[in-house]
């Protein structure tokens, strides 16, 4: 998620592996399908890896999702976007609980 520069040893070799299973024709199957879920009110992210993590980071993305996928009630009633690290992990925090 947060570019720290260039990897080198080992760390080089686990990246190097990260990136190899990245598949960036999966990346535009999901974007299609989650925006084609939620509607385009949700946008779409920029072109690549990190583009595409940025668009979920703060959990928006993803809690619209939750809710496109229940008709009858809204498991997660506030959705705020933020660009604070400790409100963005509360918006994913909506994950840890079971929903019904």
């Amino acid at each position: 998620m947060a570019n720290k520069g260039p990897s080198y040893g080992m760390s080089r070799v686990v990246q190097d592996k990260i990136d190899k299973k990245y598949d960036a024709e999966v990346e535009e199957l999901l974007v299609q399908w989650i925006v084609a879920q939620c509607g385009s009110g949700v946008g779409k992210p920029e072109s690549g890896k990190l583009g595409f993590q940025d668009w979920l980071k703060d959990g928006c993305v993803l809690s619209e999702l939750i809710n496109s996928l229940h008709k009858d009630n809204k498991p997660i009633k506030k959705i705020a976007s933020s660009s604070m690290a400790f409100k963005q992990m509360e918006q994913i925090s909506h994950y840890d609980r079971p929903h019904r």
